[in-house]
């Protein structure tokens, strides 16, 4: 679902923005893809599988700059560890938001410090294992009386699926086309 795409259900109005840095592990010769299991507790989407990120403040300059603060303050990911590559296309979500996935390098060794009221958990999963078509599923659910459907990837103990499976999945298509 990229821009311009109108899901079902989707909240009328302009779509606010967000952005979410996609930290690439670069591990030789198995780069990865650092993921974050978001706390059970917050407001919305608790307890699930993202990329650091968050709603663009009017002080970030732009998507990067969003991307960027929001990984310090989630995971301890200093903006000086990270190397932006470049900018996937937007991804209109279901809930109303156009967010911006910011493609990054950071060297493993690396050191995090998570956010204990955002973040439960800070994980790697092989980029060879997140461009597998093999490991691209569809699934579906019905949310607010509306059936979507959506990219799955489990991985182990985690399930990663919608918005953070359908940016995966958007990266896949750009280096696989």
């Amino acid at each position: 679902t990229g821009e311009g795409f109108v899901l079902p259900g989707r909240p009328s109005g302009p779509p606010r923005d967000a952005a979410v840095l996609m930290p690439v592990v670069d591990r030789r010769p198995d780069a990865a893809i650092l993921l974050t299991r978001r706390t059970e507790t917050l407001s919305t989407h608790a307890g699930q599988i993202a990329f650091p990120g968050g709603k663009v403040d009017p002080a970030d300059a732009d998507p990067v700059a969003c991307a960027l603060r929001e990984a310090e303050e989630e995971i301890g990911l200093p903006p000086s560890a990270v190397e932006v590559l470049g900018c996937l296309p937007p991804f209109l979500t279901g809930t109303g938001f156009r967010v911006f996935p910011v493609l990054a390098r950071i060297e493993p060794g690396y050191r995090l410090a998570l956010n204990p009221a955002e973040v439960a958990d800070a994980f790697e999963v092989p980029l060879a294992f997140l461009m597998d078509a093999g490991n691209h599923r569809r699934g579906s659910r019905v949310f607010n009386g509306v059936e979507r459907s959506f990219y799955e990837m489990p991985f182990g103990g985690h399930y990663i699926w919608g918005v953070t499976a359908g940016i995966i999945r958007i990266l896949y298509e750009r280096m696989y086309p």
